[in-house]
């Protein structure tokens, strides 16, 4: 499987307003991170929970031994810009850390088992990340 076509198709018709397969339009954000050796815009189609007024991703990369690429661009910067539903906005990325990182992720593993699957996959300790739209 090509990841980097299939996102292709996922962006296109994310953007389009059209169904996605094997996929919940009303879970699906779309990312764009700047690339830390690039500079040039990155867009990764992601799964999202909502939390309060942030939206809350993980970067399991599905139990791989590294972080993906979106994660490590926005640790370098965390100015990155969401698409979701038909709306799109700047916001700040934030790793969630200490007692609200251990809380949030017990609740997105009973939430999305698949999470804990991932989890048993790697010996990396597996981000969460907040994002929050930013002001202004």
């Amino acid at each position: 499987m090509d990841v980097k076509e299939v996102n292709r198709r996922t962006i296109a018709r994310f953007r389009a307003g059209g169904e996605i397969d094997g996929m919940r339009r009303d879970r699906l954000i779309l990312l764009t991170t700047i690339g830390r050796r690039s500079g040039a815009p990155y867009t990764t189609p992601l799964m999202f929970h909502r939390d309060g007024d942030r939206l809350l991703i993980v970067a399991s990369n599905i139990g791989a031994p590294k972080h993906p690429d979106w994660y490590a661009n926005l640790r370098d910067d965390p100015h990155v810009t969401v698409e979701l539903d038909e709306e799109s906005y700047p916001a700040l990325a934030t790793l969630l850390t200490g007692d609200d990182r251990d809380r949030t992720w017990a609740m997105l593993k009973h939430t999305y088992p698949f999470f804990a699957e991932h989890e048993m996959k790697t010996s990396r300790v597996i981000p969460v990340v907040a994002l929050t739209r930013a002001s202004g």
